[in-house]
């Protein structure tokens, strides 16, 4: 069973701070462990004092709800109620943040902890947080909530990966063109209208 050390938190937050940085952005990192308990938090200088609390927020939510801050807001928007209560609940001991920049910590398949990071837009706290996972080998591919054995993203992957030539027949030009022809015309006549059709090029 695989769990986040204090040294592996280190190197993550340590990560995160010289990656925004090099953003031009002033940013604090949390990380927490599966559990949503605080492993490490760090507030570089010139960072916002309200960004650690926000880090520390977002980091529990992608370790406690399993799944990256950005997956959940479509579900928080349509449950609001749900989410508001799930952040007075007598165990809850941070607000659930379905934003960017909370990325769940997955390792050899295994959810380990969570990542927040605060300071920079929502785009760049995002981006921080995964370019430093990815970099560092942790995983970052999660099931889709409520459709099993799918991963986040892979509906359009499917849609892709169809045979060209059933594509094309589907939707493509050749049919567009096909159903336009005098032929296709002539092919959807009823019988009655073909027959009759027939004896008048006879009879000429």
């Amino acid at each position: 069973m695989s769990s986040l050390t204090l040294d592996a938190a280190d190197e993550i937050v340590a990560a995160a701070l010289k990656r925004a940085q090099a953003l031009g952005k002033a940013v604090s990192v949390a990380v927490v462990d599966a559990g949503g308990f605080v492993v490490s938090v760090r507030r570089c200088d010139g960072a916002r004092p309200l960004t650690p609390d926000i880090a520390r927020a977002k980091a529990y939510t992608a370790a406690v709800m399993q799944r990256p801050g950005k997956m959940l807001k479509k579900w928080q928007e349509s449950q609001p109620v749900f989410f508001a209560q799930l952040s007075q609940l007598p165990g809850a001991a941070l607000p659930i943040m379905a934003t960017e920049g909370s990325v769940t910590i997955k390792k050899d398949g295994e959810i380990i902890g969570g990542l927040g990071i605060a300071g920079g837009t929502a785009d760049e706290d995002q981006r921080v947080a995964d370019e430093v996972l990815e970099s560092l080998g942790y995983e970052l591919e999660f099931a889709a909530w409520g459709v099993a054995g799918t991963r986040a993203g892979d509906h359009g992957k499917t849609r892709s990966a169809e045979p060209a030539g059933q594509a094309r027949s589907a939707d493509g030009p050749e049919q567009a063109r096909s159903e336009d022809s005098p032929e296709h015309a002539r092919n959807a006549d009823s019988p009655e209208k073909a027959r009759n059709a027939e004896n008048t090029e006879k009879g000429a």
